[in-house]
């Protein structure tokens, strides 16, 4: 089985720290969307990361999708998710905020990052941020509501390799002083032994 893309993506780290959480073998690709399009396409025509590919060929995609297959294998030991339905939307609520300011911070990296300066349209950038921010200033309140579990699970994941991201990425807009919380969770988790396998790079 092959985990295709970089770790430098949060959403490809993100399944590969949670396939280590469910103690899943994987040979990790560390293939680029960008300089290794032609590679990578060989693998996923698409080139979409993180794929994962199955030894009997089998892809999937997007890294949600991923994690939903595995953790319908796992056991009560291994999984990530709760199994109560109150605690499991719970957990998927605060799932949605943290990929939504994943998104956005994606959005931001693109237009600063990637796109020419002639071709930035200010506009798009302030409402992209605005909502980054919206994002983040949820998601600070709903960890904070929420126990810290010593062991991880797919929201203390999740919200770790994204917050990582946005700290290497765009520490400027999203700084780490105005959210104490994740910031302590992700210190926390990045010092974990799953985590330091599969660095943010």
């Amino acid at each position: 089985m092959k985990l295709i893309g970089m770790m430098d993506s949060p959403f490809v780290r993100r399944v590969a720290v949670s396939l280590a959480m469910y103690e899943i073998e994987f040979e990790s690709l560390p293939l680029s969307v960008f300089g290794d399009f032609a590679r990578f396409s060989e693998y996923n025509p698409v080139v979409k990361a993180p794929t994962l590919v199955f030894d009997d060929g089998t892809r999937l995609l997007d890294s949600t999708l991923i994690l939903n297959y595995f953790e319908s294998l796992a056991d009560d030991s291994h999984a990530l998710m709760p199994s109560d339905p109150a605690k499991l939307a719970s957990d998927l609520s605060i799932l949605g905020l943290i990929l939504a300011a994943s998104e956005k911070a994606v959005q931001n990296v693109y237009e600063h990052k990637l796109r020419p300066d002639e071709k930035q349209h200010q506009p798009w950038i302030e409402r992209v941020t605005k909502q980054l921010n919206a994002a983040c200033h949820e998601w600070e309140i709903a960890l904070s509501n929420r126990p810290l579990s010593e062991k991880a699970d797919q929201v203390s994941i999740t919200s770790t390799v994204i917050w990582s991201f946005i700290q290497l990425m765009i520490p400027d807009v999203i700084k780490a002083s105005d959210y104490p919380t994740i910031n302590a969770i992700a210190n926390h988790f990045e010092a974990t032994p799953e985590f330091k396998r599969f660095p943010l790079k």
